[in-house]
């Protein structure tokens, strides 16, 4: 008698397509936190660093295929560098990348026409650093520093940390090609800390988390989908974008990641690194969080919201309560956009409590000793956003203008305090990057548009707006609001040379949103 097989049905799966964000599910990956790097040798007592750009494979999620990325140490995101304020540190960066990149490269763009086609440079974001360790544009190198561009002095970085605790990040600047670069995988953190944080009790060591946002798209091999032209298309091909939106999710490398977490405080470091995206935070159905610091470090007093608007560059620190909230699941939501791209992430408060929570919401957190007044200004410069069309009916953002190879025209004055006014005469918003120095927000307003187009003078048509509450502290990118001044006041103390200042939307930068700045000494 014959034995009769029981045929197994096994369940079916929706295969996922990585060009098509609806088939891809959400929440099944864990969220990775990025390793930290260490030292390779000390310096007459300081630490060295080296730290490699290298092509790897990334797992974006776990039923995708891998991804080729460019990583520092061939990690997506990079890994971390801590620091302490006043320690001196040195890196060199080096370039291990192959020789041709695998993303579009418009040769229109200045630096893009000629050899080497892949070229990088490192600019610590945030950092009060001396000019040949900025990761000026045109500091760039090729592979094995075979080739170098004109304002590159050096192969290792000094890194002095003279400033308050911070979440900086790094990430690449070559001329030309940092949207490239950047959307490949070159970016990381680079942490801050100093006494007054270390004296205060916030959440710390594993619940003090990262999260690097950004937006990706894929090709259905699960390879990093760019575009090559816009829409419509130009006639150069490939052709620089006036933006890039991508449409998946991705935080510390993961597509829309879960976070398992105690019921008690947490402490979140975010960074926007998108090329374009700005989002608007929200956790859960509106629960309440504090913000305890922006770009440049702690703000005087925690700041209660339930919203944070964050655009590309910015950072913001928070401290989220899941003390009462066990067993419950929270997505944290981009209220910019709708459907995938609504999604960010999800916190799951599954984990059990592994001791009592002794950190603490701050009443206060870090003393305004350094106000700066508008009215002891040495100097006032009134800046725009503009755009033309360039040869190719392409538009081509321009500060005050100008293109990146016009004369520099910003030249301040170490000791000076000054006033910068960015006058937006476009229809959407930028990010506005300034190079070495912490700014404080003084307020924006409202102004006749049509009336400064005729014959370049301001005339406001309301009172000035303070600035929003999560952006009180030290900054160094500003949202330059459509149809406003928006004015920053800062101090230039140190470090004279060659920095710059910029759009951080990336695709706004590379053409040609960006202009050189001299820092001077007073004659």
């Amino acid at each position: 008698m014959g034995v009769k097989k029981i045929q197994t049905i096994k369940p079916q799966v929706n295969k996922v397509d990585p060009s098509n964000p609806d088939t891809i599910p959400k929440f099944v990956d864990e969220l990775p936190i990025p390793s930290v790097a260490r030292p390779h040798k000390t310096i007459k007592g300081k630490s060295y660093y080296e730290i490699t750009m290298r092509e790897a494979k990334h797992r974006f999620h776990k039923h995708m295929p891998a991804t080729t990325v460019w990583g520092y140490d061939g990690l997506y995101p990079g890994p971390t560098i801590k620091v302490n304020r006043n320690e001196r540190i040195y890196v060199k960066w080096k370039n291990q990348l192959p020789l041709k990149h695998f993303l579009p490269i418009d040769r229109t763009l200045h630096g893009s026409a000629g050899p080497p086609e892949v070229r990088t440079v490192t600019h610590l974001h945030g950092a009060n650093v001396a000019w040949e360790s900025d990761g000026h544009p045109e500091a760039w190198f090729s592979r094995n520093f075979a080739e170098t561009g004109e304002t590159f002095t050096r192969k290792v970085y000094e890194y002095t940390n003279r400033q308050n605790g911070a979440t900086l990040w790094y990430h690449d600047h070559a001329i030309g090609i940092t949207r490239l670069n950047v959307y490949a995988g070159l970016a990381g953190l680079y942490i801050v800390r100093d006494a007054i944080e270390k004296k205060l009790k916030l959440p710390k060591n594993h619940y003090d988390i990262p999260l690097i946002i950004q937006d990706k798209s894929f090709n259905q091999d699960g390879s990093l989908f760019y575009p090559e032209n816009t829409d419509p298309p130009a006639p150069v091909n490939p052709s620089v974008q006036p933006f890039f939106n991508g449409n998946t999710m991705v935080v510390n490398g993961k597509l829309w990641p879960r976070l398992k977490v105690e019921p008690r405080k947490y402490r979140f470091r975010i960074l926007n690194a998108s090329n374009t995206n700005g989002y608007t935070l929200r956790i859960g159905d509106g629960r309440t969080f504090f913000q305890i610091a922006t770009d440049g470090g702690l703000l005087t007093k925690p700041v209660e919201l339930t919203t944070l608007p964050i655009e590309p560059a910015e950072r913001s620190e928070i401290i989220m309560d899941f003390s009462k909230l066990k067993g419950k699941r929270l997505i944290m939501q981009n209220t910019n956009d709708e459907g995938n791209m609504s999604v960010i992430m999800r916190f799951d408060v599954t984990l059990p409590l592994k001791q009592k929570d002794s950190s603490e919401i701050p009443t206060s957190l870090l003393p305004d000793n350094q106000p700066l007044e508008e009215k002891c200004a040495d100097k006032i410069r009134l800046l725009t956003l503009d755009a033309m069309q360039d040869e190719y009916n392409r538009p081509m953002m321009m500060l005050d203008n100008r293109m990146w190879h016009d004369p520099v025209t910003e030249k301040p004055v170490i000791g000076d305090t000054e006033v910068w006014r960015f006058i937006n005469l476009m229809n959407f918003p930028h990010p506005m990057h300034i190079h070495l120095i912490q700014f404080k927000v003084l307020h924006r307003r409202p102004f006749d548009l049509e009336r400064f187009q005729q014959d370049g003078n301001i005339q406001y048509t309301g009172p000035p707006i303070e600035p929003e509450p999560y952006e009180r502290g030290w900054k160094d990118t500003v949202r330059a609001d459509v149809g406003m001044v928006t004015s920053v006041i800062m101090k230039f103390t140190e470090n004279p040379g060659k920095y710059v200042w910029h759009c951080h939307i990336l695709e706004h930068e590379d053409y040609d949103m960006m202009r050189p700045m001299d820092v001077i000494e007073e004659d």
